[in-house]
């Protein structure tokens, strides 16, 4: 990847994943397709708090990752989605969404 501006955009994203690292006691992540807007960076602190960043490639996310030092699982399953912890306002906002209500 010759591109300064992917390069750009990796490093910063590099710089994102390493700062929330560094709140939550270390990180893993998963990228994930999301079409047309790019690869989703699916990140797991050690904690158990989560978070996203969204690339703009899956070239790009996989170099940030690279860059970050984010060890990357194939699947967002298992033992990594088990590290994940949540609270009362994901649990009502899934709840919503699966009856229907506003999200």
């Amino acid at each position: 990847m010759a591109d300064t501006k992917q390069e750009r955009t990796a490093a910063k994203l590099a710089k994102r994943i390493g700062d929330f690292s560094k709140q939550h006691g270390g990180a893993e992540g998963q990228l994930a397709y999301i079409g047309q807007m790019g690869t989703r960076i699916v990140l797991v602190g050690e904690d158990g708090g989560w978070g996203d960043l969204v690339a703009p490639s899956h070239d790009v996310a996989q170099l940030a990752a690279e860059k970050a030092g984010l060890t990357l699982h194939e699947d967002f399953d298992g033992e990594f989605a088990a590290k994940v912890k949540t609270g009362p306002y994901e649990w009502k906002r899934m709840a919503g969404i699966q009856l229907g209500s506003p999200s």
